[in-house]
C-alpha cells in the first residue's frame, strides 16, 4: 500500500491563490506522503500544458510518484453529437494522463437530477459503451480507467458494480472512495466490502452526519434522502473509519490510497491529520 494525498485536499488554499501546485507537492512530500494525485481544480493542464512538465518533474524531484489523475465528465442524457464529443473529450484528458505519467485515470460518468434506478438502468447502456471505448483507448497508453461512487447519479454500492460488470473490460475499474457512499446514505462498511475487489483506487475521506430533521445549519450538505453531511478530517467524523481500514487491508488490496478533505478546517491541517490517522490505523489492523 502507497499512501499519499489529493491536490484536491488543497483546493481550498489553491482558491484562495496562497497555494499553488508546485507547493501542493512540496507539502505533501513535507507531510510523509509516498504519492500525488492530480485533480485539475486550482490549475488548468489544458489551458497551460507546460504544467504537466512543471508537476511531473517537480513530485520526482521530491520523491512523489503521481498516482491517479482524476476528471470530471458526463455521458448522460445526451444527444449523439454532444455524445461523441464528450467522449473524444476525456480521450483528450487520457493524453495528458499518458504525459503525466500515470497508470491510473478516474473520469466520472453520469450526472442527472432524475436518480431512480429506472433511469440509471436506462442510461446504463449508452452509459457502459462510453467508459468501453475510453477504458480501449487508454489502454494502449497503459492506463486503467475507472468510475468514482461520485455525484449522487452512480454512487451507490451496487450501481457503481452494475457500471463496472456492465462494461466487462480488464482496463475498467472503480475509484472507491469510503465517504462518498454517505452521499446516497448508504453505510460505509457494507458499500466497501460490497466494492473493493473492483477497486484500482482508493479515497479516505470523512462526513459529519446528521438526520434530516436535525437542520444543523451553515457549512453543511444534504444527502439524497435529506439528510445532512459536512467534510470531516479522516478519523475525525462518523464514519467508522477503523472498520473501514480494517476491510481494505483485509481485502488484500495493495494499492493507492489518496487522502481527500473537504472540511471547514484549513486544509493543510485536515491533510496532514487525515494522513497521519490512516497510517496509523493501517498499521493497527
Amino acid at each position: 500500500m502507497k499512501l499519499g494525498v489529493s491536490s484536491y485536499s488543497l483546493y481550498q488554499a489553491m482558491n484562495k491563490g496562497e497555494m499553488t501546485i508546485t507547493d501542493v507537492i512540496d507539502y505533501v512530500a513535507e507531510i510523509g506522503g509516498e504519492h500525488i494525485e492530480i485533480v485539475p481544480l486550482g490549475f488548468n493542464l489544458k489551458e497551460t500544458p507546460e504544467l504537466i512538465d512543471t508537476i511531473k518533474s517537480h513530485a520526482a524531484s521530491k520523491g512523489l510518484e503521481i498516482s491517479n489523475y482524476a476528471i470530471g465528465a458526463n455521458f448522460a442524457e445526451l444527444d449523439d453529437a454532444a455524445y461523441e464529443a464528450e467522449i473524444e473529450r476525456v480521450k483528450g484528458e487520457v493524453d495528458i494522463a499518458a504525459a503525466l505519467g500515470v497508470k491510473l485515470m478516474r473520469h466520472d460518468v453520469a450526472s442527472s437530477k432524475d436518480l431512480s434506478i429506472t433511469h440509471f438502468l436506462e442510461e446504463l447502456p449508452r452509459l457502459a459503451n462510453a467508459c468501453r471505448i475510453i477504458a480501449d483507448y487508454a489502454a494502449e497508453r497503459g492506463i486503467t480507467t475507472s468510475v468514482e461512487n461520485h455525484g449522487y447519479f452512480i454512487q451507490q454500492s451496487d450501481r457503481v458494480k452494475t457500471l463496472v460488470q456492465t462494461v466487462n473490460h480488464p482496463n475498467f475499474k472503480t475509484t472507491l472512495d469510503i465517504g462518498n457512499f454517505l452521499c446516497a446514505d448508504e453505510v460505509s462498511t457494507v458499500a466497501v466490502a460490497n466494492n473493493i475487489g473492483l477497486a484500482s483506487m482508493v479515497h479516505f475521506k470523512d462526513f459529519y452526519y446528521r438526520p434530516a430533521k436535525r437542520v444543523p445549519g451553515s457549512g453543511w450538505f444534504n444527502t439524497s434522502s435529506g439528510n445532512w453531511l459536512r467534510g470531516a478530517i479522516v478519523g475525525q467524523g462518523d464514519i467508522d473509519m477503523p472498520e473501514v481500514v480494517r476491510i481494505v487491508k483485509e481485502s488484500g488490496y495493495d494499492g493507492y490510497i489518496s487522502i481527500e478533505f473537504e472540511g471547514l478546517e484549513d486544509c493543510r491541517t485536515g491533510a496532514k491529520f487525515g494522513l497521519e490517522y490512516v497510517r496509523k490505523a493501517w498499521n493497527e489492523v
